[in-house]
């Protein structure tokens, strides 16, 4: 029998991965992304990622290694947890080939539509089997990178409920443009808007998933020592993907300002609610 905590953090890692259906909805009912809300969201979600991961993940992993070692060791385990984080997002970006990679943003917001000036493509065969092809290939890409995703999720909401819920919301508004990326070159190869969101969709279960077998693998092994390497690990994993994704497509779909703007207001958005909870 789950208990709640577990079927809490599970429902909160679903939530932020079936958002790439949001994008994909938008993407469809709307004549244009309103791109400063965008831009803003995003570094929203860079400023709640960076400052849970420094203020409480980070924190966390010293606070357990603490209660197993003593001299400078806690620190050695929790820097190099940390950094094993970044290098397993970082590995994954690696071996992603660039130009297939959607958080690889050389052509910005002029890729991810307004529906009427791609509309004007649907003549042309071999723009849309391009089209589909980049979708394709950008929904299997999603599907891989959103794996760890679902397990920083579900873990933040396993081990603490109030920091679990702002990073699914974080990650959620992160996946909303991913939809977006997945679902408008598929509809506008083939027409089928269905096809195109419930591919686009699908991307997004991989969180979810990923939820469920982080559980199942590390279940029987949670202990102080798990704990402190996951949590460092976290932290490690959502600065990098703070940086290397959240604030460079911030400022791909709006101003340099607006952007510091949405992480300013993040970072103080997540310290009251760590304060208030």
């Amino acid at each position: 029998m789950l208990s709640d905590q577990v079927l809490t953090a599970f429902l909160l890692t679903f939530f932020a991965g079936i958002s790439t259906g949001i994008g994909s909805a938008l993407a469809f009912f709307s004549k244009r992304t309103n791109t400063t809300f965008l831009c803003v969201s995003l570094g929203f979600s860079a400023g709640v990622m960076i400052y849970v991961s420094f203020v409480e993940m980070f924190p966390s992993s010293l606070e357990y290694f603490r209660k197993l070692y003593s001299g400078r060791l806690p620190e050695l385990y929790t820097v190099l947890s940390f950094f094993a984080g970044i290098l397993l997002i970082g590995l994954i970006d690696r071996f992603i080939p660039e130009r297939e990679n959607p958080h690889e943003l050389k052509n910005s917001v002029e890729d991810i539509p307004a529906v009427d000036r791609l509309k004007r493509e649907e003549g042309d065969t071999g723009k849309e089997k391009h089209l589909l092809r980049v979708g394709m290939i950008t929904a299997l890409v999603l599907f891989i990178h959103n794996f760890p995703e679902g397990m920083v999720t579900f873990l933040s909401g396993m081990q603490d409920i109030s920091v679990g819920i702002p990073i699914a919301f974080a990650i959620a508004i992160h996946n909303i443009p991913e939809g977006i990326s997945v679902s408008v070159p598929i509809f506008y190869a083939t027409g089928n808007r269905k096809r195109a969101f419930t591919i686009s969709f699908l991307s997004g279960l991989a969180e979810p998933i990923g939820a469920i077998v982080g559980y199942l693998l590390l279940a029987p092994f949670l202990n102080e020592h798990t704990y402190g390497v996951i949590f460092a690990m976290i932290a490690g994993i959502m600065v990098y993907i703070s940086l290397d994704e959240l604030l460079p497509a911030a400022e791909a779909y709006g101003k340099h300002h607006q952007a510091i703007y949405g992480l300013v207001a993040g970072m103080a958005v997540m310290a009251a609610s760590l304060l208030l909870l």
